[in-house]
């Protein structure tokens, strides 16, 4: 792809002098910017306080579509944090070297083939588990902590959201035949509970203090095996997960409303990402506006980590001298490759594009990495965000 043609990917108009691995990044059209119907003829304002008619009436799905199950009133689920999460891959220990060579993460805990990554000072972690027979490698799960945490409490709460109690589920089960239900699994001595929303996407829900122990809290990981690689880059924290849904407007109505939270910044008038708490993390929910009930599944697109030290240059510099290679087209990414998406200001990037910096694992997982004050927001280091 030249330079002409990425530039009229990234923002509809020539180059201008930029860092040279903007104008050798390919942009990942497809990503985001591909959900917005339409494009404003004007540079997108993230503040809600300035929004013209035009950008107020993209926003109206996200007012009119709130389902009727969603009870006025109803208390809200306290999410506090990203937690964990589980990725599914083909071959953990080949899994376990090539993150532990990358980032230097401790294993805390172990539960069977299941290995527990630690992030930064912990308790917060990253699983890798075997993919299951006939299942892609993926994201089984999102993880998030709740404050007082009190599983027939949350079951409660989340009843008055429109998720009903279910039974843990088989291996065989389909993630569309868990919608809208949360669960109890028993994992040795521990009771774990776990809900799914109305397309399938799955989440963990845990106190703060869980590790993935062995003991019945899960809250005890003393052994903690350390490993032989310092590693390339040092994990802060989770940043964010993006998600993929047939009805984002639908999801994003429903997760602030069950977990109480409120929009901290917007990556194009229909495109908002919901803050978690902290005025960093956030969720994001992007796709098609299909009133219908899903057919297919929703998918966990990729997670975002914050890491210590965010320059570009270095950055691609250590993942070239990792193994990875830059990605050449707008195809699927392949396995251990690595690319920048500019963030525009029609998607609430800065003037010039908020660079957003993505590898590929041993299973073509999606990891992007960002400075550790990103919050989805404007600015260069797209860390210009306020609650809107």
């Amino acid at each position: 792809m030249t330079s002409v043609k990425l530039s009229l990917c990234l923002n509809g108009g020539p180059a201008p002098s930029r860092p040279h691995w903007v104008a050798e990044a390919l942009a990942d059209c497809f990503n985001l910017g591909v959900s917005m119907t339409k494009t404003p003829d004007k540079p997108f304002n993230p503040s809600v306080s300035h929004l013209g008619r035009r950008e107020f009436l993209q926003m109206i799905p996200l007012l009119a579509v709130a389902p009727t199950s969603l009870a006025q009133g109803a208390s809200p689920v306290a999410v506090q944090k990203i937690h964990s999460c589980d990725m599914r891959v083909t071959d953990v220990a080949r899994s376990v070297k090539f993150y532990q060579d990358l980032f230097g993460a401790p294993i805390q805990a172990r539960q069977g083939e299941r290995v527990f990554l630690r992030i930064g000072e912990g308790p917060r972690f990253f699983s890798l588990s075997p993919r299951r027979p006939g299942e892609d490698p993926g994201f089984g799960h999102i993880g998030l902590s709740v404050a007082g945490f009190d599983s027939e409490q949350i079951q409660d709460q989340l009843e008055e959201f429109g998720i009903a109690r279910g039974v843990a589920p088989t291996q065989e089960q389909g993630k569309l035949s868990l919608a809208s239900t949360s669960w109890i699994e028993q994992q040795g001595g521990r009771s774990e509970l776990f809900f799914a929303d109305r397309e399938g996407i799955v989440y963990h829900l845990t106190s703060e203090s869980y590790c993935g122990g062995n003991d019945v809290s899960g809250e005890r990981c003393a052994v903690i095996d350390e490993p032989e690689a310092t590693g390339l880059f040092t994990l802060i924290d989770y940043n964010h997960f993006t998600n993929f849904l047939a009805n984002r407007a639908q999801a994003n109505v429903f997760y602030s409303q069950a977990f109480g939270k409120t929009f901290q910044a917007y990556q194009g008038p229909s495109a908002p990402v919901i803050g978690v708490g902290d005025g960093l993390q956030f969720l994001m929910y992007v796709g098609g506006n299909e009133e219908e009930a899903p057919v297919i599944p929703g998918r966990i697109d990729h997670v975002c980590f914050s890491v210590e030290d965010f320059e570009v240059d270095k950055i691609l510099a250590r993942l070239t001298g990792f193994g990875l290679k830059p990605r050449q087209n707008l195809q699927e990414p392949e396995p251990l490759m690595y690319w920048i998406s500019m963030r525009m200001p029609n998607r609430g990037g800065a003037e010039g594009g908020t660079p957003e910096l993505y590898f590929t694992d041993p299973d073509g997982l999606r990891i992007q990495l960002q400075h550790r004050f990103y919050c989805g927001g404007t600015g260069y280091l797209g860390d210009i965000c306020s609650n809107v």
